[in-house]
């Protein structure tokens, strides 16, 4: 595999720190709890869509501090079969939530739900499918597309690094020839590259771009935090350049993922959502959502972690645990706009544009570089009809066709900069 992107990003971080609290002892605190009317807890009476609903046995109420503690002193030892997943109210015991590794992780856990997810991302009349799965938690997923008919899967690669979840992916493979699970970070370049080096996709048929692969499909639960966002908008880049799996051909990609990442994905010209990201997945892809929404609510009937009181919660609201996920698949388009080695100007241009976002072209053009506004007379009515750009229209109402003309405008424009020092590409010795 060739890789031929770099990537400078800095990562930043914030600690919280509390000065000058009490030490209480957690007998007496254990005790004045118990003795206070709980206000967390999950809303009563909550139905789920159509015919799913919750199997296993109902969650606890939100669990205090003490508790997380008196649970991590009394773990539980791991079952002997593990080829079944535990029940959902000991998930706390075996899956942690805590960390920065975990914090963002969510998984689908209703067993039923699953079963209805893999069959809408691998439906019938799927073939002989080589499957690679990342992040794919404790795995109800992974058991999912394990029981579909055996004829449309010949292999499941599974990449997961987190100890608490390979506990319970590993007999998986040692259960069905067909399952390989890998401690490998499903967000790092080099995961990807030693799918290649140690021959796991030595049996995938590298089919021509002008049609769709049907051998080769990716599979992902995508981490609900900037992480998670940074991982699908870099996939998303790697479609026009043929890189990363895409050099077996146009192989679909399909998503459980949080509502807002796909509202700004599919966001229109017309609405507020529409971003960078947008424009880059609207350029390079077709998409649909594979199942209703509707099904995969309430929440809490499908997923775990369980969601977050509001009241508890310091996040944004879309950052929120509890706040729905939708299942989607995408494939590359056929003709691409971004042509090859075009991507770090499309990455530049919609950097610096997206910054004046409610500003006219016309105003906004200016600021992709000094002497930039001689470009609008690349754009204007008097060059060829495929390299206008309606000049009027602001920033985040530019269509993918607009975007192709301002870039292609940057690209002939002869004082255009050559350090453009931005990019969203795969690293092969960072995260991606």
């Amino acid at each position: 595999m060739s890789f031929p992107f770099t990537l400078r990003r800095a990562f930043s971080t914030s600690i919280r720190c509390s000065y000058k609290t009490k030490n209480i002892p957690e007998d007496i605190l254990a005790s004045t709890l118990n003795t206070q009317p709980r206000k967390r807890g999950r809303p009563k009476n909550i139905q789920g869509v159509g015919e799913i609903a919750p199997k296993a046995e109902p969650r606890s109420s939100s669990i205090s501090k003490v508790d997380r503690r008196r649970r991590a002193k009394n773990k539980l030892s791991l079952p002997a079969d593990r080829l079944e997943l535990p029940p959902l109210s000991q998930w706390l015991d075996y899956f942690p939530t805590g960390g920065m590794a975990l914090k963002g992780r969510i998984s689908i856990a209703n067993p039923d739900t699953a079963a209805l997810v893999a069959d809408s991302f691998v439906p019938h009349g799927s073939r002989d499918k080589v499957i690679v799965e990342a992040y794919p938690g404790p795995g109800a997923l992974t058991r999912a597309l394990m029981q579909l008919p055996k004829e449309r899967i010949r292999k499941i690669i599974v990449l997961e690094d987190t100890e608490y979840y390979l506990n319970f992916l590993n007999p998986l493979q040692e259960a069905d020839p067909r399952v390989q699970v890998l401690p490998m970070n499903g967000f790092l370049w080099e995961s990807y590259h030693q799918l290649d080096v140690q021959g796991f996709l030595d049996d995938v048929e590298t089919t021509p771009w002008s049609q769709s692969n049907p051998h080769l499909h990716f599979i992902s639960h995508l981490p609900m935090d900037v992480l998670g966002e940074q991982l699908i908008a870099q996939l998303f880049r790697c479609a026009p350049e043929q890189s990363w799996l895409f050099k077996y051909g146009r192989i679909p990609m399909s998503y459980l993922m949080h509502e807002w990442v796909w509202e700004r994905i599919s966001a229109s010209t017309e609405e507020r959502a529409r971003c960078k990201l947008s424009v880059i997945a609207q350029a390079v892809s077709e998409f649909n959502l594979s199942i209703d929404p509707k099904v995969l609510l309430p929440y809490d009937n499908h997923f775990y972690p369980e969601a977050t009181n509001p009241a508890y919660s310091s996040r944004t609201e879309n950052r929120r645990r509890g706040t729905p996920f939708v299942a989607g698949t995408f494939t590359p388009l056929q003709h691409q706009i971004i042509e090859q080695g075009m991507l770090d100007k499309w990455d530049y241009c919609l950097r610096k544009l997206f910054v004046l976002k409610s500003t006219p072209l016309k105003s906004a053009i200016g600021h992709l570089a000094p002497g930039a506004d001689a470009l609008k007379s690349y754009l204007s009515d008097d060059v060829p009809a495929k390299q206008r750009a309606d000049m009027k229209k602001i920033v985040r109402k530019l269509n993918v066709k607009d975007w192709a003309a301002v870039v292609g405008a940057f690209d002939r424009w002869p004082f255009a900069p050559e350090e453009l020092l931005v990019t969203d590409t795969f690293s092969r010795d960072e995260r991606i």
